[in-house]
């Protein structure tokens, strides 16, 4: 039996074919994957370059500079980016200062996700005074200007790579613990709690075993976006003077140094301010793609 022309047509324009069909989801599972995939691939050569590359490849001392090479600029042979004002390498100082920038990172995120975290998921979990009294004293160190009372403890404890992570851990150890403390509020009460602690589970055991593989994707993702915060701060500390001192690479006492010289040499500034917002750069998209991913809100 013969199917009319007519009814042939119509189907064929009404059936959408098959590629046409799956190419939008196509595009947005690739449009998110990028989100996350981009920013930490440029994370992953920049953790290379500062960590691993000095160890391979003969790079330039970061002080030291001879008088003849001073202020050479970008692309001269020997000196990709230049030198300083006293002839250092501008690119190894690139380098050895975003080790320092991510060690600083690393160890306020560290400090601040492992006791602010543990407060906070403890304070929500055993609740009433405990709770309320524990959340008012971090109230008060989240109500200073966190730049204010990082250049207050670092200055009280001297100028150092050390003393600047525990200056800024001040501001991300109640910020921890209020991320903390939201997320373990929503799990609190959750069937699979209740139930653990019904069966007479330790309070210890419930929030390691329930609590903190739930808590995860909240937890990781401010980490994400806490360390961009860090670097700027940090950066911030090291070119009023209160952070990583000289002769020490940093991107922040670079960029102070630089400034003197930015009419005649705006070089000195603009290298270490572009790797300092690209990291931060990347950092931030990485936690809003994670956080689309996970529906984390």
């Amino acid at each position: 039996m013969s199917v009319p022309a007519a009814n042939v047509l119509t189907t064929a324009s009404t059936v959408p074919p098959a590629e046409a069909a799956g190419s939008a989801p196509r595009a947005r599972g690739w449009l998110r994957s990028a989100e996350i995939t981009v920013p930490a691939g440029i994370l992953v050569l920049l953790l290379f370059f500062c960590f691993i590359w000095p160890m391979i490849y003969p790079v330039p001392k970061p002080v030291g500079g001879a008088l003849q090479t001073v202020n050479l600029p970008l692309f001269s042979p020997g000196h990709i980016f230049g030198t300083d004002d006293v002839g250092n390498d501008i690119m190894s100082r690139i380098l050895y200062g975003g080790r320092v920038s991510f060690e600083v990172a690393a160890g306020v995120q560290a400090i601040g996700l492992a006791v602010g975290g543990l407060l906070g998921m403890a304070s929500a979990y055993r609740g009433g005074w405990i709770d309320a009294v524990l959340m008012r004293i971090l109230d008060v160190f989240l109500a200073f200007p966190s730049l204010v009372l990082a250049i207050a403890i670092s200055d009280s404890l001297g100028p150092s790579e050390m003393h600047v992570i525990w200056a800024l851990s001040a501001f991300s150890i109640p910020a921890f613990a209020r991320i903390a403390r939201a997320a373990a509020l929503q799990l609190r009460d959750q069937p699979f709690v209740v139930a653990a602690r019904l069966s007479g589970t330790r309070a210890w055991r419930i929030m390691l075993k329930h609590l903190v593989p739930n808590m995860a994707p909240q937890l990781l993702t401010f980490t994400m976006l806490g360390a961009g915060l860090t670097i700027i701060l940090e950066g911030g500390l090291d070119f009023l003077g209160y952070g990583i001192p000289q002769p020490t690479a940093s991107w922040g006492n670079m960029i102070a140094t630089g400034q003197q010289f930015i009419s005649v040499y705006p070089d000195l500034v603009l290298v270490p301010t572009v790797f300092l917002l690209l990291t931060c750069v990347c950092l931030n998209m990485m936690s809003d793609g994670l956080r689309a991913r996970w529906g984390v809100r």
